[in-house]
């Protein structure tokens, strides 16, 4: 069986995708895995394909999305990062994977993934909710509960497809939705490419929902997730085997809400230890904080989030600057200044 893991990220994220390809491999060295990136190497580093832990590297403009400068600069990093999902899994199916599972850059593989294709024999589609448990505190119900309404029922730090009719039908989708409609735009509905799937086990068969603990543990379900080292040193979950396990914001945000839901448990302190020691030494030295390629105008100014919702929603403004990171006489960025938009 062909088996793709692919994640997709920015140069900000290698060191989390080293070590996310690295965790992977140790557990499952027959898959593949394939990084999928929305960026251009900065200056300050050398990055060098055959050297990285991935089997391959596919860049954004790999993907035959249209009018591509502009549809970058409609979206924020994260929006971009997520927008790109459906069309890589597409093109993996359509490279002959039999199962293909998207994995975020910030998730750290602690056991083998085998146990995915055993869903996946009758499954077309798999997903692991943000909850498996009901909360019993007015903080659980307003971060966790509340949070998956707004956010989206599944964390869609992973996703599983079978290279099926009905798993080909969700990917070119999904590919769409995400194509168009992949905005933080939580007041309209819209949470990047999270909330089209609260939508998928009812527009889609064979769509199978994880229960199993020990997948994409995070903060917001330590409530119900109790972490352990068990007699011979593996780390289980509920009793279960720890699969993997979901870093998200690492630093201040991500300690607080760690430490909100997981203070009393040392295997969840051990845990972010052990992830941060892995992180330093995968991490890109020398690369610019916060670095995106496409964060700036070719002048290397800042572009504000507000300039790319305008031209977002002015096809006048797309039609009449179809590459918006230019600057100079007859540029977006020149009419911006003289609108004083």
């Amino acid at each position: 069986m062909k088996v793709a893991v692919y994640t997709s990220f920015t140069f900000a994220y290698l060191g989390r995708a080293r070590v996310l390809a690295e965790s992977l491999k140790t557990n499952n060295p027959d898959w593949d895995m394939i990084a999928v990136i929305v960026d251009r190497p900065p200056v300050a580093i050398e990055f060098d394909e055959a050297a990285e832990p991935f089997d391959r590297v596919i860049w954004y403009d790999q993907l035959d999305i249209p009018d591509l400068l502009a549809w970058i600069f409609f979206h924020d990093v994260v929006e971009v990062c997520t927008a790109v999902k459906g069309h890589a899994l597409c093109a993996l199916l359509d490279e002959g994977y039999d199962r293909v599972f998207y994995i975020d850059p910030d998730i750290a593989v602690f056991a083998p993934l085998d146990p995915l294709l055993e869903y996946h024999q009758t499954a077309s589609v798999t997903l692991t909710p943000h909850q498996l448990t009901t909360e019993t505190t007015r903080y659980g119900i307003l971060d966790n509960e509340i949070g998956s309404l707004k956010f989206g029922i599944y964390n869609l730090g992973y996703a599983g497809v079978s290279n099926t009719p009905e798993g080909r039908a969700f990917a070119k989708w999904w590919a769409q939705r995400l194509l168009d409609h992949c905005f933080d735009d939580v007041p309209n509905g819209l949470f990047t490419d999270q909330r089209w799937c609260d939508l998928a086990p009812a527009l889609f068969d064979k769509v199978a929902i994880i229960r199993d603990p020990g997948y994409n543990v995070a903060s917001w379900n330590l409530n119900g997730r109790a972490i352990a080292f068990d007699k011979q040193g593996a780390l289980t979950v509920n009793g279960s085997t720890l699969r993997f396990y979901h870093f998200t914001k690492m630093g201040p945000l991500g300690r607080r809400m760690t430490m909100r839901y997981g203070w009393a448990s040392p295997a969840v302190l051990e845990l972010w230890r052990i992830y941060e020691h892995w992180h330093a030494e995968a991490a890109p030295k020398g690369l610019p904080k916060s670095y995106w390629y496409f964060g700036d105008y070719e002048n290397e100014e800042p572009i504000e989030k507000r300039h790319r919702t305008l031209y977002r929603h002015r096809l006048d403004l797309q039609r009449g600057f179809p590459d918006p990171f230019r600057v100079g006489g007859g540029s977006y960025h020149e009419w911006l200044k003289l609108s004083g938009a």
